[in-house]
């Protein structure tokens, strides 16, 4: 079968769990014999000086569409201008400049992009049909992110092929900006979720979020979770000396790094845990600098500063060395998420969770037994939890133990690939 996966590109300047699904998902397609290509959208899908396999342009390049937005003149570019913009120096270029991930700002763009062919980026849209119908030929076209459905129309039309849409935390996008918008571009995505053959949420939680969101019926919703491949995370028990709580997700308070360094502070005041640390790595935006600035003046305030570790190098090869030194992960994420792939990347390695009772959490938690939920979302909740678990070393090792072998059980992305390929079949059919 060939596939087409459409996915944003990040520019790999902060941990992304949903750009490293996509990754993962394409090479195991490839694994079980399918013709399987990504074709990144906005930015290039890293710059960490990771492959992609694929030599592609990016569409809809960041700065291009966002000129196109903002200015009527660059509507009408010549061709060499907006290839220029789209070279991929620009595009890496842009990335490390960029500031921030917020809509704030980005209403407009938003809708523009949802209206698809009435919307100020057509040209953009014509240009990827083309790609498609004239280079391609795929069997089905599958776009990671919901707010690209404006798209789903045309390719339909002209390509004459199935068009499937995952669903992964487009709310925290939507949600946050202001309650006209907020409105309007749920009711857009109502209506443009006529134009799409099937919808695959991350978890059952998300599905039902989006259902209701999306009114999409339930005959279009498929639930396929996030897999890894286990044989890539080497599996050790938990560290012990000394104990460790890990963190990886991006740097920012949304992602509720500051609920962590306040349960650490709380923790560390028991002198049972004098040796412990904290280490957190997954990089971070230039919004994000002063927020880390504040919770690092805190740890010195209370001299614990040097018992915190940040790693920088995030790519999946640096994040082995990582899980060995923890005892537990905890990404206390302030509104929950639709998934959270670092929970099953650390699960494999052997590093049990502790999780907010929000979001798919509390879902993932219960499917693989390796980790506990807790509520309140509060620093002094989370620091109960924290020292429970760190006390308690057989419960400990038995959480590592069953959190690997659900790695390799349920959330094994060749197993999931599987059930993703179903999906398209019956679709086809």
């Amino acid at each position: 079968m060939k596939i087409v996966n459409i996915v944003p590109g990040f520019g790999g300047t902060f941990y992304c769990g949903n750009c490293l699904r996509d990754s993962a998902y394409v090479t195991s397609l490839r694994q079980l014999g399918h013709d399987a290509v990504t074709l990144p959208m906005y930015l290039p899908l890293a710059l960490t000086g990771e492959k992609t396999n694929d030599d592609v342009p990016v569409f809809y390049g960041a700065v291009n569409i966002y000129l196109k937005q903002q200015f009527a003149l660059f509507r009408h570019m010549p061709d060499w201008l907006e290839n220029m913009l789209d070279s991929k120096p620009v595009l890496k270029f842009a990335a490390k400049k960029s500031g921030s991930t917020r809509a704030h700002g980005l209403e407009k763009l938003t809708e523009s992009m949802l209206l698809g062919q009435q919307g100020h980026q057509n040209h953009e849209l014509d240009r990827l049909v083309d790609f498609l119908k004239n280079h391609q030929k795929p069997d089905v076209v599958h776009f990671s992110n919901a707010l690209l459905m404006g798209m789903a129309k045309q390719i339909r039309e002209e390509v004459k092929v199935p068009v499937i849409f995952s669903l992964q935390d487009e709310d925290v996008w939507v949600d946050a900006m202001e309650p006209l918008w907020r409105k309007k571009i749920w009711d857009l995505m109502s209506e443009k979720s006529r134009d799409v053959d099937a919808f695959i949420a991350v978890s059952s939680y998300f599905a039902n979020v989006m259902k209701e969101k999306m009114n999409i019926p339930s005959e279009k919703m498929n639930v396929v979770h996030i897999g890894i491949n286990p044989e890539r995370y080497p599996y050790s028990l938990p560290a012990d000396s000394p104990p460790a709580i890990g963190y990886l997700s991006r740097i920012c308070e949304e992602n509720g790094f500051e609920i962590l360094v306040d349960a650490f502070i709380l923790l560390k005041s028991d002198p049972r845990f004098s040796t412990l640390q904290l280490k957190a790595t997954g990089g971070m935006t230039g919004d994000d600098q002063a927020f880390l600035q504040l919770q690092l003046h805190k740890l010195k305030l209370h001299n614990i500063l040097e018992d915190f570790e940040m790693q920088s190098d995030f790519t999946t090869p640096a994040l082995y060395g990582f899980f060995e030194k923890l005892s537990v992960l905890s990404v206390p994420v302030l509104k929950g998420e639709a998934f959270g792939l670092y929970q099953i990347e650390a699960l494999a390695s052997g590093v049990p969770l502790v999780q907010p009772h929000l979001g798919a959490f509390p879902e993932i938690i219960q499917t693989t037994g390796g980790g506990i939920i807790y509520h309140p979302n509060t620093a002094e909740t989370l620091a109960t939890k924290l020292s429970e678990v760190l006390s308690d070393r057989a419960a400990l090792e038995k959480m590592s133990r069953l959190g690997r072998k659900s790695a390799e059980d349920v959330f094994d992305s060749r197993i999931l690939t599987r059930k993703m390929v179903e999906v398209y079949e019956r679709i086809i059919r």
